[in-house]
């Protein structure tokens, strides 16, 4: 699928409702599912996405942070999120390293590596909300977008998550987001 397909695909033929696309409604769709059972909140306004465990759940939840009011940036962190297992929900950011803006050709593949299966999730829910989803290569200043390669694996990822079925949290949110932004 071209970048375009992918850019534009979660649309189907529904004008957006920019109204509805409030980041603070996932907040509170992720609470309503998530913060009882999992101890977790979504907190936006950060200046940087972070996932930050709680050293003492029962007084304080797990939160991950989302960029600013972004809605976009609160699907793709909710996504990583579902994907992290039990082990990485203990440790800030889940352990991962996380190179900024300006990365080397190699940092950036590596990248893309990892961000397939997360950004597959984000495009599902994007969709579950009739919202554009768009790939972020996230390299800006190095002047790199988005390469067709990612854009093929995150197509395959994302079909493979359709054909076997989603991890249980993100199928739960998943549920939750179409129940929320039906038309």
């Amino acid at each position: 699928m071209s970048l375009q397909g992918i850019a534009s695909s979660s649309q189907q033929g529904r004008p957006p409702d920019r109204a509805q696309h409030r980041a603070a409604a996932l907040e509170r769709i992720f609470a309503a599912c998530f913060e009882a059972s999992h101890r977790t909140v979504l907190v936006g306004g950060g200046e940087e996405p972070l996932y930050v465990p709680s050293s003492r759940p029962e007084a304080a939840p797990h939160r991950i942070v989302y960029r600013a009011d972004y809605f976009a940036s609160a699907l793709h962190e909710v996504a990583h999120w579902c994907i992290a297992g039990g082990e990485r929900r203990t440790k800030e950011d889940y352990g991962y390293w996380y190179a900024p803006d300006g990365r080397s050709a190699d940092q950036q593949s590596e990248f893309e590596r990892v961000e397939a299966r997360p950004q597959a999730l984000e495009w599902i829910f994007s969709d579950a909300c009739g919202f554009d989803f768009h790939l972020s290569a996230d390299n800006l200043e190095a002047g790199v977008g988005p390469s067709e390669r990612f854009a093929a694996a995150v197509d395959r990822a994302r079909r493979g998550f359709l054909e076997a079925g989603l991890p249980a949290r993100a199928a739960r949110f998943h549920e939750a987001l179409r129940e929320a932004f039906a038309d």
